[in-house]
């Protein structure tokens, strides 16, 4: 009973509840090694973020210059972080505060590497130096020069209780810096490009070095010997040893106790390989029409994991002992989030088009995303089945796909199955509408000015059967992918088709185009039915009513307008954006609107009265993406500014905190009617000020001027209230004052104005009224107004002796 009655009523509040938001702008990725916390670079900041719920620790306020490299203490205490202003800045991570500030270097900080004790962190710069700082007393104890080029790898080795540490550079030497004595104990020359990754192995006798040159080296370190070069045949940017205690049961049993070290780079795939031999132990099976390089692997050695830091933004986390298969993902950036849908029977996921080839799935409660693989160009369009497990996307890659949804599977390729491709359009696919009753078709619009209406009755959506068609055999996990048939086509618009919707019947579907006008059509047979013309601009959206025989539209004009499906007329006209309204969908059976625009406003509307009843506002640039949830207590949008937020009906609670304020203030109405009443005028001047009622405050004041008893000698009148004027501090205080500033703007309140002024500046010292928040306003308000009563005064007075000398000259 309560869902329907929250439904019927009219709502008029929603708050931003919860927003998903960048975390990472590309940069430096470190994990704190128990894992918990993830340290991202954005913009010239810093992000903390708790791995588990996506939820920001900490937000480290960069010094406006671009953050070049960062490393955690592998006790989690404290974060040091470089930037282009040459600073090196160290960070309590309790706390998020900076507490030190270092000049470290002549020229920006390249690389960074903290040792195992958490003491030591050696900095590798574009000056061509390696230092080596105390982090706890800020001071550089080493300065290692050597190097001819910028430093671009660092790493510290503790073997047989001695320190060392081995650099690389763009001059292509890695050299190895023994800190006991403070001299290079070797120049290791091999490589022909600069060197981007340095690990030693698990017993310390190994080095390798790996370089842009695709390449591995293999050295004995102490003897300065390359022992081997293992060719990798991909641009290297990272290398390192896998620990040796690794459950390897997912592997052949012949790498079973090889020692393994992994590598990625240019070609967006992290593999691993063997020490001794130089052979491909096992390389993560590549994601479909993936694009991205890797720039960095961070290895969490607890879940034994390889965080791989690709060049989109994303960080795509491989099990190693699941033989590398990716089980999870943090999105870093969204770029504009173009179109959003909810997903799932439940619908706790939030699948969002983002200017990105892969859709981007969110579980609204975790913020965890899944970056589903598939389209070979950005996504444009999404739209769900009524359902919630069906989704069909559309891109600039020429093709929709049709999506099979399990969000409960536990392997991410059987939580998203690509059921269906339909290829057919010359152009970007730009609107996408599903059924709404059925799963058996869809229908899509194209920059080449055609819909296309899609039979889907041959796609198997429950997952058990495979679906028909041109098979794929090289489809990871059972992934088939048919081939979708187009039963019509027909030339739609004169220009670009914004928004394809369609009705909750199945019978008709609407199309909204940059020409000016929205056009119904039949879906079984494609004919035209009807035009909707009258906007000024293009349409850039279109919504069937789930109830009446009606359609709204929004478009650049600025309006949205709603339209009968039996003339299609204009109906109604809503006015209020203040700039092209990008989104429209219903709400509450019908009865209201909410719209979304380029002003970075979304509106809520009560069609029956054309009103705007609330107006939410979080974002910064343009609002192109609306979804209601089903019980619409939650409606999501996303913008150009690259946020979603989470809009929650708050109508019944807001009405019920107002019933609630209304009873109690009702309540001390009566209350302050009953103290004036006794004439307790102590409890009923407090309770004046907190009910902020400054006109029956001053009657009270009059009162007890006006019936002063012979022979008093209070201020005001009554010693009680001159008593409790002397015990006045702080914000009731202030408020008095506002108040006597107030009525002493009139003459005819000014005599008690002037009273309760004098007993207050009489009964408190000037030290206590210097202590209010804006006593200079407040005194500034008084004085000219105090002096125009007094130069009154004044006259009066001499008009009395006027009249004095009159009467005399009479008698």
């Amino acid at each position: 009973m309560e869902d329907n009655s929250r439904n019927l009523m009219l709502k008029t509040s929603f708050k931003s509840v919860k927003t998903i938001e960048s975390i990472y702008t590309g940069g430096k990725v470190d994990v704190t090694e128990d894992e918990s916390t993830l340290i991202t670079t954005i913009n010239e900041d810093i992000d903390v973020t708790e791995m588990a719920t996506g939820k920001k620790l900490h937000r480290l306020s960069g010094d406006t210059e671009i953050v070049t490299t960062l490393a955690v203490k592998p006790d989690g205490k404290h974060l040091v972080s470089a930037s282009r202003s040459l600073n090196m800045r160290i960070w309590d991570m309790a706390t998020g505060e900076c507490i030190r500030t270092l000049k470290a270097h002549e020229a920006p900080i390249i690389v960074m590497d903290i040792d195992q004790s958490s003491t030591l962190v050696a900095t590798g710069s574009a000056d061509a130096t390696v230092k080596v700082w105390d982090i706890d007393r800020g001071f550089c104890t080493h300065n290692f020069k050597g190097h001819g080029g910028v430093v671009s790898a660092v790493k510290f080795h503790h073997y047989h209780g001695k320190w060392y540490l081995a650099s690389g550079a763009d001059d292509c030497q890695v050299r190895i810096w023994d800190l006991q004595t403070r001299k290079c104990i070797a120049v290791l020359q091999s490589h022909v490009s600069v060197i981007r990754g340095l690990s030693f192995s698990n017993d310390g006798e190994t080095l390798i070095s790996g370089s842009r040159d695709k390449v591995v080296n293999v050295w004995d370190w102490k003897k300065k010997v390359l022992k081997a070069t293992f060719p990798i045949y991909e641009t290297l940017e990272t290398v390192g040893f896998v620990s040796k205690n690794v459950d390897m049961s997912a592997y052949d049993s012949k790498w079973h106790n090889s020692e393994l070290f992994y590598t990625a780079g240019d070609k967006g795939i992290v593999r691993v390989w063997d020490l001794n031999t130089g052979e491909l132990v096992k390389a993560q099976e590549a994601e479909v029409n993936s694009k991205h390089a890797i720039s960095d692997v961070v290895y969490l050695k607890k879940t034994q994991e390889l965080a791989a830091v690709t060049n989109d933004q994303n960080i795509l986390f491989y099990s190693i002992i699941n033989g590398l298969e990716r089980v999870k993902q943090v999105v870093g950036y969204n770029d504009e989030i173009v179109d959003i849908a909810y997903l799932g029977s439940d619908e706790k996921y939030l699948a969002a088009a983002t200017n990105s080839e892969q859709l981007r799935v969110y579980n609204v409660e975790t913020q965890n995303c899944d970056l589903v693989y598939g389209h070979k160009d950005m996504i444009i369009c999404i739209d769900r089945s009524n359902d919630g497990n069906v989704l069909v996307t559309g891109s600039k890659d020429k093709t929709a796909r049709v999506w099979r949804i399990d969000v409960d599977a536990e392997h991410t390729s059987q939580k998203y199955v690509c059921a269906g491709v339909c290829v057919g359009h010359t152009e970007s696919v730009g609107a996408i509408a599903f059924a709404r009753k059925s799963t058996n078709f869809m229908i899509t619009g194209s920059q080449d000015r055609t819909i296309k209406y899609w039979n889907l009755r041959d796609i198997d959506f429950s997952g058990l059967a495979p679906a028909s068609g041109d098979n794929d055999k090289n489809k990871p996990d059972g992934q088939v992918e048919a081939s979708v048939r187009s039963l019509y086509t027909h030339q739609a618009h004169e220009k670009d088709i914004n928004s394809i919707s369609v009705a909750p019947n199945d019978k008709v579907f609407a199309t909204g185009s940059q020409d000016k006008t929205a056009k119904i059509w039949n879906v079984d047979t494609g004919a035209l039915v009807g035009v909707c013309k009258g906007h000024k601009r293009g349409v850039w959206c279109t919504k069937f009513s789930p109830v009446d025989q009606v359609l709204a539209t929004s478009s650049s004009d600025k309006t949205v307008k709603i339209w009968s499906l039996k003339d299609f007329t204009c109906l109604k006209t809503f006015e209020g954006h203040t700039n092209s309204v990008l989104r429209v969908d219903f709400l509450t059976a019908g009865l209201q609107l909410v719209s979304a625009g380029s002003d970075g406003l979304v509106k809520l509307w009560t069609i029956k009265t054309n009103e705007c009843v609330g107006t939410l506002d979080n974002h910064t640039e343009k609002v192109w993406a609306l979804a209601i949830r089903k019980d619409e207590k939650f409606i999501a949008s996303g913008g150009a500014d690259s946020v979603v937020n989470f809009w929650e009906d708050v109508t019944l609670e807001e009405q019920e905190d107002e019933l609630r304020e209304k009873e109690e203030f009702i309540v001390k109405e009566q209350e302050l009617k009953n103290f004036m009443h006794k004439k307790d005028y102590l409890n009923a001047i407090l309770l004046a000020l907190s009910l902020e009622q400054p006109f029956r405050l001053l009657g009270m004041f009059r009162e007890v001027i006006e019936s002063r008893p012979e022979g008093d000698e209070s201020i005001t009148g009554l010693a009680l209230v001159d008593k409790v004027l002397g015990d006045l501090t702080g914000e009731p205080l202030e408020k008095l004052l506002l108040y006597i500033r107030d009525w002493n703007t009139n003459a005819k309140h000014s005599y008690v104005a002037q009273t309760v002024l004098h007993a207050i500046l009489s009964l408190h010292s000037a030290d206590d009224l210097v202590k209010i928040a804006n006593a200079k306003e407040l005194i500034d308000g008084l004085l000219p107004y105090t002096d125009r009563h007094y130069q009154r005064m004044d006259d009066l007075i001499t008009q009395s002796f006027i009249i004095d000398y009159t009467l005399h000259a009479q008698e």
